[in-house]
């Protein structure tokens, strides 16, 4: 079983690692006390990847090494700032990765086979900062290091580097005292954010192996910012494959949303994507986030009607409504996670993901997208409006009862679309496009609470009847019944206020 961890760690470009005659002091930095040494270790990782550098060009490693307290397969991935997750797995007989591992990176290899493309042998000396109690603050080595590429007509390198990297004691602030020493006496930052992708630079240099991201300057055009916010939700949901994989919390459901904002904003601005190759896309995400929607609606209707429950006064709690309760959960959830997990092992998500690496790699602007962003996002924004206007109009002028629950749920769909399509425009568009984007999501929260009690109450009256037909008491999910009806109308007693909101906002680009 993989276990993982948090590192948080810098990188300096040193002069020398068996000659420290050149290290600063760095007692007194933070809390740090006194540096204790603690032995030289010998390293030696073999990387994968595949032949075009999927992980690398993503900011990922996967290696196999040897040497140290850690020795196993680390699984490296991205965070914000200094950090990254290391996943590990134990060490086998084994030359290919685990599969748990090859699972976690699929989202970046896209099926293409792993292979080794690197071997670094470091020989590092280790060294503890601590504080006045003998805590570990950071540890802090020095690697002399030979990278030898495996790949066809690579080389070899050898340099000398530091690191610099906080045990579960120490903080940010640490990191930054430190730097601000070493820099001082004319430390500077390694210009590589790894070993492998040095060694990658060094020995085989006519492989591109730079992040994926496209170099560009500021966004200027509509083109120019609609492409800045669909890169960013494809590197988003990208990254969270592996942690929905892993039942991380919240991951489905940032994933779902992810696919969702980024249909929405291709079907807002098809003036600036040509449609003939998004609308397959849109197609697909809409696929995604159903698969995912099994998962992600029962995590909102077990909470809801568990806290319904346990909210009631134990007098009208009768029968055996938690076992009940638990045995629904229990089989929907099994249900969702199987939904989840065989969706994300398709070939139609491997095939989404190419898509997605097409769109962004060689996206297919229209004309349009060279216009400013003034007459081409504030059109799209319009029409989204207006597709919202017409249904809540609709919905708001029929009567209580399915036929409205429907319409308010066909709205609150237009609110979303429009609430992402602001979010992409708001760079460009500033003070007015946020404020849009505001008061849609104040349009779609209203609704959506409205719709998670039409959805509830079909939960509990299926669970009512199950209780019927076992000979159990109904009494309590009929509380729980009319508890949701009052809530629902409430909600709609809401709208109006919140349409309001957004009619206002929208007037501005003169909706």
């Amino acid at each position: 079983m993989a276990q993982s961890t948090r590192e948080t760690e810098r990188k300096y470009a040193t002069p020398a690692a068996d000659d420290i005659s050149w290290l600063p002091d760095l007692t007194g930095v933070d809390q740090v006390a006194s540096l204790v040494e603690r032995g030289v270790q010998e390293l030696d990782a073999v990387y994968y990847d595949t032949g075009d550098l999927r992980l690398t060009r993503t900011r990922a490693s996967l290696r196999r090494r040897t040497g140290g307290t850690d020795a196993g397969w680390h699984l490296k991935l991205p965070l914000a700032g200094d950090s990254r997750e290391e996943i590990r797995a134990p060490m086998s007989s084994e030359t290919v990765p685990p599969g748990e591992l090859r699972e976690l990176v699929l989202s970046r290899t896209r099926g293409a086979p792993l292979r080794p493309v690197m071997r670094i042998r470091s020989t590092r000396s280790l060294r503890h900062l601590l504080d006045a109690e003998g805590a570990v603050l950071a540890e802090l080595s020095m690697d002399a290091v030979r990278a030898d590429s495996l790949l066809d007509d690579g080389g070899h390198a050898v340099w000398t580097e530091m690191e610099v990297e906080l045990a579960d004691r120490g903080g940010p602030a640490l990191l930054d005292g430190i730097e601000k020493v070493l820099r001082k006496h004319g430390v500077d930052r390694a210009q590589s954010p790894s070993k492998v992708v040095r060694a990658l630079a060094e020995t085989a240099p006519f492989l591109e192996h730079t992040a994926d991201a496209r170099v560009d300057l500021a966004p200027r055009s509509a083109g120019d910012h609609v492409l800045a916010y669909v890169d960013g939700l494809v590197g988003a949901l990208r990254d969270l494959d592996p942690a929905v994989r892993r039942d991380l919390p919240d991951a489905v459901h940032r994933m779902r949303t992810t696919a969702r904002r980024l249909r929405g904003c291709l079907r807002a601005y098809r003036s600036v994507l040509d449609r003939e190759v998004t609308d397959p896309i849109r197609r697909d995400l809409r696929w995604l986030a159903g698969e995912l929607g099994a998962e992600r609606d029962h995590e909102v209707l077990r909470e809801r009607v568990t806290s319904g429950v346990r909210e009631l006064p134990g007098e009208l709690v009768l029968g055996p409504v938690t076992a009940r309760l638990k045995a629904w959960d229990v089989a929907q959830r099994a249900e969702g996670r199987r939904r989840t997990l065989e969706a994300l092992a398709s070939p139609r998500y491997l095939d989404l993901l190419e898509k997605l690496k097409g769109l962004t790699d060689a996206p297919p602007l229209r004309a349009k997208s060279a216009g400013k962003p003034d007459k081409v996002l504030v059109k799209a924004l319009l029409k989204e409006y207006g597709r919202l206007a017409r249904r809540m109009d609709r919905a708001l002028g029929m009567p209580s009862g399915a036929e409205r629950d429907a319409a308010i749920h066909s709205a609150r769909k237009a609110a979303k679309r429009l609430r992402y399509a602001a979010e992409a425009a708001r760079p460009a568009l500033g003070k007015p496009a946020r404020r849009l984007g505001k008061r849609a999501k104040a349009v779609q929260q209203v609704s959506g609470a409205q719709h998670d009690s039409v959805v509830s109450r079909h939960v509990l009256r299926r669970m009512a009847v199950a209780a019927h037909t076992a000979g159990e008491p109904g009494f309590t999910w009929g509380v729980l019944h009319g508890q949701e009806r009052a809530a629902a109308d409430a909600r709609e007693r809401e709208l109006p206020e919140a349409w309001a909101g957004a009619r206002a906002a929208a007037r501005r680009f003169g909706g």
